[in-house]
């Protein structure tokens, strides 16, 4: 160490503040650069990006467990969940590799040949992801049982550590993987949606911590938040819907009923699924997720409304037919 320059912590609050800012602003936008460039890159690299989102996201879900405990199979649950996204995306989107549409074009297929390519590319996605679904809710119990054996009796929990492991994988990548049915219009990948409902969930964000830091007294919960208020959700809300009402300049071909509920959604279960990030750290004792975006946190801190939202979305979308 050099004894000329003064440590870290005894700069002045305002260096220190520009400097996290800096670093905000540089890794933040690096971070927009690479989601929008791979979502707008076509579905294999759209379903690469969010493989490695949801791989990362589940490392530090596995973290956080072993924080509070708990000794979880990080590397067999990392691969089963890269696994089970692979299936769900290339069941999707990389199943219809029979229709000239795959890589990126919006456009339709040729008149006469397009549809069929489509059903039919898309039948054999879903019919040999079934082969995979079933090896690995097959496989995957066993392994992790042979890993508690192995391990015994340096892990105490063997119960515990399997069902955390599986945890995680309900968790994060089920959730993750309903994001390329959102992808989906019609049967061809639109990155519209994508991009639509990650701006639905920032403007969420946004408009709470700008409505909760000027108006925020009354406590959403205290015990898991302290800083989030009602007013801060209400903003939140207000802006979600105003967003969601003016994406029918960008995706004018979903109605405006679909993008207020879409914004509703996100508005009510982007909270919730805030909320239930943060009772995970509180229960392990930890404060960021990790680091992987610096001056960010985690990636499981950037992307935990996600993991409330789009399964309602998506069973919403299902029911609707």
């Amino acid at each position: 160490m050099n004894p000329d320059l003064p440590p870290a912590d005894a700069l002045p609050p305002t260096k220190r503040v520009r400097s996290n800012l800096r670093q905000r602003v540089v890794w933040g936008s690096i971070a927009a650069v690479l989601l929008i460039g791979c979502t707008y890159g076509g579905p294999i690299s759209f379903g690469l990006f969010f493989a490695g989102v949801q791989a990362v996201m589940l490392k530090e879900f596995y973290r956080i467990m072993r924080a509070g405990g708990y000794a979880p199979a990080k590397w067999i649950g990392i691969v089963a969940g890269t696994w089970l996204f692979g299936i769900t995306t290339a069941s999707l989107l990389l199943g219809r590799a029979l229709a000239p549409s795959l890589f990126g074009t919006f456009g339709g297929p040729p008149a006469g040949a397009g549809s069929l390519a489509g059903s039919a590319g898309l039948a054999f996605g879903v019919g040999s992801s079934a082969f995979h679904f079933l090896l690995l809710f097959l496989g995957l119990p066993v392994a992790l049982w042979l890993r508690e054996i192995w391990m015994w009796p340096g892990n105490q929990k063997p119960f515990q550590n399997i069902a955390v492991t599986l945890g995680g994988l309900l968790y994060i990548s089920l959730p993750m993987s309903f994001l390329s049915l959102i992808a989906l219009d019609g049967g061809r990948y639109d990155p519209r949606h994508v991009f639509c409902l990650i701006l639905l969930v920032w403007a969420a964000d946004t408009g709470a911590y700008f409505a909760g830091k000027n108006f925020g007294k009354h406590k959403l919960a205290p015990t898991i938040s302290p800083g989030k208020t009602w007013e801060g959700w209400a903003g939140g809300a207000l802006l979600a819907l105003v967003v969601g009402w003016a994406f029918g300049q960008f995706v004018p071909d979903i109605p405006l009923t679909h993008r207020l509920v879409a914004a509703g959604v996100v508005a009510v279960f982007g909270p919730l699924g805030d909320l239930a990030e943060s009772m995970l750290k509180r229960s392990a004792g930890v404060k960021d997720s990790g680091t992987f975006l610096p001056g960010h946190g985690g990636l499981l801190d950037r992307f935990d409304a996600f993991l409330l939202v789009l399964p309602v979305l998506v069973l919403l979308q299902l029911l609707a037919g």
